[in-house]
């Protein structure tokens, strides 16, 4: 089922499942239902919203790279690739960089490191998480979400690299879809390698597991999904959601770490992050390979393409709206109804990022994409259609 503009309507409906999951472990947050036992990891692994977006991202923008290989056709321009990128997530993230920041200014609310000249200018940048002590000098608290964004973007960044990495240095300009896994699985590997040498050594900033190597293999799993695709695999619903539902399940023990801001065993945030990875990529697979069946259905309906057409805008919105909620409401620290808060900043921001959506969008389109992360199936060359804080 396509939406118009060739856009895969079910991916976009898994977007706004992403997205409703990075509110949802918010709100467990600020409402303090994390130390609900079982409960609380249920909620606190919510934020797999974020490796979602990202497995979407890997195989959305590589997508164009592996059926040119497969083709023989050139590659996709870089300039197009870039100018597109930029018209679809700037535009919407400068806007409620500056509400943000005017809010906090002229509103009593609570103070956060972020609310400095430099912090302004280091998120309009979305160099923020690229420092020491993030945490205590860049973070805003109505901008929490945007280190993965961040992220998002060095990919993007990254990601016409990392094309000409494997399929004309490491495949030979040759369509060799075995090596090109090989060397999709190489580079997944950068990200529990990079994991250790942050949580082991003082060689990098406290905040270097934010970035962007400790996520690629969040990224490859989609990069991989796309080569699948190309090569007629197919993935039945039936067979990957009880697969990812199980994986689920595990990350939600204290196998994967428990719910603490103080040190964790080293295999703890190395088993959460390939646990991510693989739930993330088999809720991609069956709609990417084929095998959605009613999955696919359910996701491709009209509500949730609606939800996913302005689900960038709900990201990137609703921490602001849960912040002005609290106050204006009086709301208990850690405390409240969790589906109340939940609820509450859904209805609230769903207007408001339905008008920064047709506010910011690129006028080409009769419906903008719906994240940081671009959700059309590409035909010929780059022709373009999203966390956790």
């Amino acid at each position: 089922m396509l939406l118009r503009s060739d856009r895969v309507a079910s991916l976009t409906g898994l977007r706004a499942v992403a997205a409703l999951l990075v509110l949802g472990t918010h709100a467990a947050f600020a409402t303090g239902s994390l130390s609900h036992g079982f409960l609380g990891f249920v909620y606190a692994r919510l934020e797999i919203g974020v490796a979602v977006f990202f497995v979407l991202s890997g195989y959305l923008l590589f997508r164009p790279w592996v059926r040119a290989a497969a083709e023989g056709r050139p590659e996709p321009r870089v300039g197009r690739y870039a100018r597109r990128r930029i018209r679809r997530i700037v535009p919407a993230y400068l806007v409620t960089v500056c509400v943000v920041y005017v809010v906090w200014a002229l509103w009593p609310a609570e103070p956060t490191p972020g609310q400095t000249w430099t912090g302004l200018l280091r998120h309009l940048t979305l160099t923020q998480i690229y420092t020491h002590d993030y945490l205590l000098t860049h973070m805003h608290h109505g901008l929490s979400q945007t280190w993965s964004l961040a992220v998002e973007v060095s990919f993007y960044a990254a990601l016409p690299a990392l094309a000409y990495a494997l399929l004309v240095v490491w495949s030979r300009r040759t369509w060799r879809p075995a090596r090109l896994l090989t060397g999709l699985a190489a580079m997944a590997a950068v990200s529990p390698v990079f994991l250790i040498v942050v949580l082991t050594t003082d060689w990098l900033p406290n905040s270097a597991g934010m970035w962007l190597p400790a996520h690629l293999w969040w990224f490859a799993g989609g990069m991989g999904l796309a080569v699948l695709r190309s090569l007629g695999i197919r993935c039945r619903a039936a067979v990957a959601l009880p697969v990812a539902t199980a994986l689920f399940l595990i990350v939600c023990t204290p196998l994967a770490g428990e719910i603490t801001m103080g040190p964790v065993p080293l295999w703890a945030p190395l088993t959460k992050s390939l646990l991510y990875a693989g739930v993330a990529t088999l809720l991609v697979a069956p709609l990417v390979l084929g095998g959605g069946g009613l999955y696919e259905r359910v996701l491709g309906s009209r509500p949730m393409t609606w939800l996913g057409e302005i689900s960038y805008e709900l990201f990137l919105l609703h921490v602001l709206v849960m912040a002005v909620l609290i106050n204006v409401l009086d709301w208990p620290l850690f405390g409240g109804p969790l589906a109340g808060l939940f609820t509450l900043t859904l209805l609230c921001t769903v207007p408001a990022a339905w008008a920064l959506h047709r506010l910011t969008r690129p006028r080409s389109e009769t419906g903008g994409p719906a994240s940081p992360v671009p959700d059309r199936e590409f035909a010929g060359s780059a022709r373009f259609a999203l966390t956790h804080g």
